[in-house]
This record gives structure tokens, C-alpha cells and sequence, in this order.
């Protein structure tokens, strides 16, 4: 059961905001994998993806979420902001595996402009190697770094 009184995403935020490594890993299963139209390729691990979500959250003007819906599989979460002055907006979606664990994050950015320049902005943060978001083929594991 979902408490009303929640703001949209709520939940997700609480997680993408804890402070440690160790914090966010408890939401996740053993080998979770980010799918984003930002990057090249899925990132693995719970380290990656709290590397990429530690960089993302500070690149937006502003980002609000606007409508979550939920199964007892995933959770779906439609979101709008503002990157670099310019609007933009896109989908979250988590899915769940055992204990409730998260699995798989699906991350869409529209328009299409806003995508490549928050793509080439990721980049530019060096946050991530270079070459995990546009010119390695393949998935990269966290013990490839």
C-alpha cells in the first residue's frame, strides 16, 4: 500500500539522497543495472549507478516529479525540469525483484536536444569514465573501471 500524503516519487528521491554508498545500496539487489537514453550503454552495480545519481542530481535548474504510479513490479514515475535553462522532462522507471528490491532503472530524457546536451554534460563532468557513456561497446561492470 502506497500512503497518499506522498508527493510524487517521494520515495525514489529518499533513496537517491542517501549520503553513503552503504545507504543507497540497502534499496538495491546484488547486480542492479541503469538503463538511461544518457548514456551509451547500462551501467552495473550499485556503485555506477550512485556515481551517476550523485553527478545527475546536481546538473538539473530544477526537476520536480509530477505522477508516480505503482505494481508490485515496478514503479513508474513521470518527471519535468529545467536543465541548463531549458526545459525538460521524461520518465523514471524502477523495477523490482525479490524483498522489493530494486533490479533495473529505466531512465528516459525528452526533447531529444535536451537528452544529447545532458548527455554531453555527464560527460564533461568526467564523473563516469569517458568511455562508459559513448565509446566502449559492451556493458561495463564495476570491476572494469
Amino acid at each position: 500500500m502506497v500512503d497518499s500524503t506522498l508527493q510524487p516519487g517521494a520515495a525514489w528521491l529518499a533513496i537517491v539522497r542517501r549520503p553513503t554508498l552503504q545507504e543507497f545500496s540497502c534499496a538495491f539487489s546484488a547486480d542492479p543495472i541503469l538503463e538511461a537514453t544518457v548514456l551509451g550503454k547500462p551501467l552495473i552495480g550499485v556503485a555506477r549507478i550512485h556515481e551517476f545519481f550523485c553527478t545527475t542530481r546536481s546538473m538539473y535548474d530544477r526537476i520536480a516529479f509530477v505522477q508516480e504510479t505503482r505494481s508490485t513490479a515496478s514503479t513508474y514515475l513521470e518527471w519535468e525540469g529545467v536543465f541548463q535553462g531549458k526545459a525538460v522532462s521524461g520518465v523514471t522507471i524502477l523495477t523490482y525483484g525479490a524483498q522489493h528490491a530494486i533490479e533495473r532503472i529505466r531512465l528516459f530524457h525528452y526533447p531529444y536536444e535536451q537528452r544529447n546536451a545532458f548527455s554531453v554534460e555527464l560527460v564533461r563532468r568526467h564523473s563516469l569514465k569517458t568511455e562508459s557513456f559513448n565509446t566502449l561497446s559492451g556493458v561495463l561492470h564495476e570491476n572494469e573501471r
